[in-house]
Order: structure tokens, then sequence, then C-alpha cells
């Protein structure tokens, strides 16, 4: 698929069109492109397997050479890869999916008719591949603000799992802004159209930071409600323990069956110990529920 650009806007056109004119995009699957390397050695496209895990741009003499690698709101594993080569006049992008297609759909809805040009296109089109990231880290922020609430309210049910998905989203968004700011230094250098990408991707890259600090302090206001949890459970048993200890003295005591204790053979002595036992506890409560131990 081939575009042209000039003063009547984006206009879609055909391949001897774009091989003579300039201001002209053309889109490629690798096979395709392939064919065209074949016949034009002008160019190498240096794709490894490794690459495809990142963004980068390389400055070559006669033009920058970039592999995108643009992770999918809300699906972990699934990505958008494709290649671009940036001329002078030109632009060519090699892709397996239609990612590229629909986004230039987009500008051209957006551009109409205007007179446009190469760079306008290039700024367009990056902002476009954040279009609508801040949202997203909006959403991510929200779920972390939800999870928090739920902590709060005692609900700590499946929460590391549930933290561990969103820490890994935010980690990997916050890569992925870290290698587009460096692109877009490289892209603002060369056409000032894409200084207010650079700048958006900065933005959101500090925003992708302040939620990893956010969700590193929900998970310390779990762990600290975990605590508080085992503190009351520790406190419950120490009360118990300690209103037993009398009432575990007098068993023992009165355990030891000597022939000469006089209680024993004393026909009051078990309910009179029964009551002392009574009362010892009655007091133990008295003293913990004024101290506020429960």
């Amino acid at each position: 698929m081939y575009y042209r650009i000039g003063k009547h806007g984006m206009l879609e056109t055909d391949r001897a069109e774009f091989d003579e004119a300039s201001g002209g995009i053309g889109i490629f699957d690798e096979e395709e492109w392939r064919d065209e390397l074949k016949l034009k050695e002008e160019f190498s496209l240096c794709r490894k397997e490794e690459d495809a895990f990142f963004c980068k741009l390389e400055t070559h003499a006669s033009y920058l050479f970039g592999m995108f690698h643009i992770p999918v709101k809300k699906k972990e594993q699934k990505s958008f890869n494709f290649a671009v080569y940036i001329l002078k006049d030109r632009l060519i992008f090699v892709e397996e999916e239609s990612y590229i297609k629909n986004l230039i759909h987009t500008i051209q809805r957006r551009v109409g008719k205007e007179s446009y040009s190469i760079g306008q296109f290039l700024g367009d089109f990056f902002m476009e591949l954040v279009e609508d990231d801040i949202l997203y880290l909006a959403s991510l922020e929200r779920k972390i603000a939800d999870m928090e609430e739920l902590v709060l309210q005692g609900e700590t049910k499946h929460f590391h799992y549930r933290m561990l998905g969103i820490k890994k989203e935010i980690s990997r968004l916050y890569c992925y802004y870290c290698q587009m700011t460096d692109i877009g230094e490289v892209l603002s250098v060369r056409e000032k159209a894409c200084g207010r990408f650079s700048d958006r991707v900065d933005r959101m890259k500090q925003e992708a930071q302040s939620l990893r600090e956010y969700a590193m302090q929900v998970q310390d206001v779990y762990q600290s409600e975990i605590s508080i949890h085992q503190n009351n459970v520790m406190k419950f048993l120490t009360v118990v323990t300690t209103i037993f200890l009398p009432l575990t003295l007098i068993a023992g005591w009165y355990g030891m069956n000597f022939y000469n204790m006089p209680e024993l053979g004393w026909k009051y002595g078990y309910p009179v110990v029964s009551g002392i036992s009574l009362v010892i506890v009655a007091i133990c409560l008295w003293f913990f529920k004024k101290k506020k131990f429960f």
C-alpha cells in the first residue's frame, strides 16, 4: 500500500508514483520487502531475533532505521512489531499485521485535504502510537486504588497474585516509555514536529514510575495490615494464656497429691477452689477490658 503526502493532504497512490514523487509512504510485509532488497541493495533490514522485544532507532548516513515493539494494552503477552526506514523524502514501513495501515487511516481522516509534509506526518504518527496510553495508565492507577481500599477493608485474598500482574504491566510500560524517550530525542533532532512526542513520552514515563511507587506503597499497606492481623492474633493468644496461667498454677499445685495436704480431705475444697478460679478469671477479664486489650 502506498501514500503520497503533499499540498492535498494524504492520498493513496500506486507504486509508480511512489517511486517517482517525493513525500511518499510505502507499507510492505516482510516477504515483499525481501523481494525489494533483491532488486535494490541500498538498505539492510538488519533484523535480529532479540530485536523483536525492543524499540530502537538507528542513525545511518542517509536514513534512520527503527524497529518497534508496541505493547498492546490489557494484553500482557501481545504486541505489534514493525520496522521503519525514515529517508529524506519518504517513509518505508515493514510489518506483518495491519497496525500501521490502521494508524495511517486514522491520521488520514484527521488531516483531510490540507497541506501536509513528511515531518508533520512523523510527528502525528508517533503521537498516535501513544494516543490513548495516558487513559490506560489512569485505569491502572484506579485498579491499584481499588486494591488499596480492599486491603484497608481487610479483603486480602489473592492480593499478591493480582498485584504481581499489575506490577508486571507497569514494568513493561515503563521499559517501553524509556525506549521511546530515546527514540523521541533522536527524532526531535531531525524533525521539530516530533518534539511534542518526546515531551509526551517523557511525561508518561514519569507517570509509569509514579505508578510503580504507588504499587509499592499499597504493597507496604498490605504488609502492615497483615502485621496488624498477626499482632491481634498474638494479643488474643496472650490474653488467653495470661488468664489460664493462674489456673494452671492452681491445678499443678493441688495435683501434687501430698498425703498431708489438708484441702484434699476437706469437703468444701472443690467448690472453694472452683470459686477462686472463677474469681481469678473474672479479675483478669476486668483488667484486660480496662486496659483495652480487647
